[in-house]
């Protein structure tokens, strides 16, 4: 790793190796005195021709089977984001390069109807924009979300979407159609209601009452609308859990879920790292109650215990967790039941019985 002071708007300036790379390299000081230039981190975006857009998975933990990601790389800066490791795969660092790096999938629409249009394709919800954001700020030129959200809803084929940024209520067309015909969800994540916690932990998302209004207006607009308080890191932001379900059922919620903080790879380190800048009065504590919650290491990617985690921390998480979603008036209200009988590709007739 190479710890450097993040700037402001960016969630680390560390790029740590490439975990696939033949060779590394590490910054020594020669003990000359140099004055050095403050680093800048431009955003770059570069074109991808996908073969494919929509990715399948059979993981018991999540709720789909298949996803669509527009982009590759997310621009918030997210310094827990799970997704970060995967930035190794195009030779790129899973920390600064992961969001000033990215990757636009600029053929989505042709491939999408592609894929949709292939005889015995059988439909069921598609998460978009899992992996990461599809309304993270690049959206906004690209559209690339957006020209997903009309082939669905052109196909009749049902979506669920998450996200940080209140950039969603430029669609508000789309889904207000949509949801009249049973095709969509939307889950907002939301971490904490401090501003000042969210500008360093997830720096270029939307505040916290940004995108609470914008779970209000969705569901003034009859969109269903969920909350996600993920993840949950211990001694950090798992102290706002109720108030976070609280303040997601006031803008509409039906639906809410956690995640326990998720280290895989590359992340531990950069997470570490941020812990010790941030918060160094706590840094071990809070490491210490993650590996009470992962059999002693930093992560267990096992079914099952990825998402919650075990042992004493993880079960009090787990049951405060339940008590809030009864108290703010979840309990019977779950996600909602999205509707596969109306997929019809344009073009193609529909069967009589």
């Amino acid at each position: 790793m190479n710890p450097i002071t993040a700037p402001r708007g960016r969630g680390t300036a560390s790029k740590p190796n490439n975990r696939f790379a033949p060779t590394s390299s590490e910054a020594e000081d020669d003990g000359w005195y140099q004055e050095q230039t403050p680093q800048t981190f431009v955003t770059e975006v570069r074109q991808e021709l996908a073969k494919t857009v929509i990715s399948r998975n059979n993981s018991p933990d999540v709720g789909f089977d298949r996803s669509v990601n527009p982009y590759r790389g997310c621009e918030h800066g997210c310094i827990y984001c799970f997704a970060r490791p995967s930035h190794a795969y195009w030779d790129l660092s899973p920390g600064i390069d992961f969001e000033t790096r990215l990757i636009a999938k600029t053929n989505l629409a042709e491939r999408l109807e592609e894929q949709l249009s292939k005889p015995g394709y059988v439909p069921k919800p598609i998460a978009l924009g899992i992996n990461t954001d599809g309304y993270q700020p690049i959206e906004r030129e690209h559209q690339l979300t957006r020209q997903a959200l009309e082939i669905l809803l052109r196909y009749r084929h049902p979506v669920s979407i998450i996200t940080k940024s209140a950039l969603i209520l430029r669609d508000l067309d789309l889904f207000e159609e949509l949801a009249s015909l049973n095709l969509v969800s939307v889950a907002f994540s939301v971490t904490t209601l401090d501003d000042e916690l969210k500008r360093i932990m997830e720096p270029r998302t939307a505040t916290p009452k940004a995108r609470l209004r914008a779970m209000r207006t969705l569901h003034e607009h009859g969109v269903p609308v969920g909350l996600m308080a993920a993840p949950m890191i211990p001694m950090i932001n798992d102290m706002e859990l109720e108030r976070l379900l609280e303040a997601g059922r006031e803008a509409g919620a039906s639906s809410a879920g956690y995640v326990l903080l998720r280290l895989p790879l590359e992340i531990a380190g950069l997470f570490e790292e941020w812990l010790q800048r941030h918060f160094p009065e706590r840094a071990e504590h809070v490491m210490s109650l993650i590996r009470q919650s992962r059999g002693g290491q930093n992560y267990d990617s096992r079914f099952g215990a990825r998402m919650k985690g075990e042992g004493h921390f993880a079960e009090l998480l787990a049951q405060r967790f339940r008590l809030a979603r009864r108290r703010y008036g979840y309990d019977g209200s779950k996600r909602a039941v999205l509707d596969c009988s109306l997929f019809a590709p344009p073009g193609q007739q529909m069967g009589l019985f």
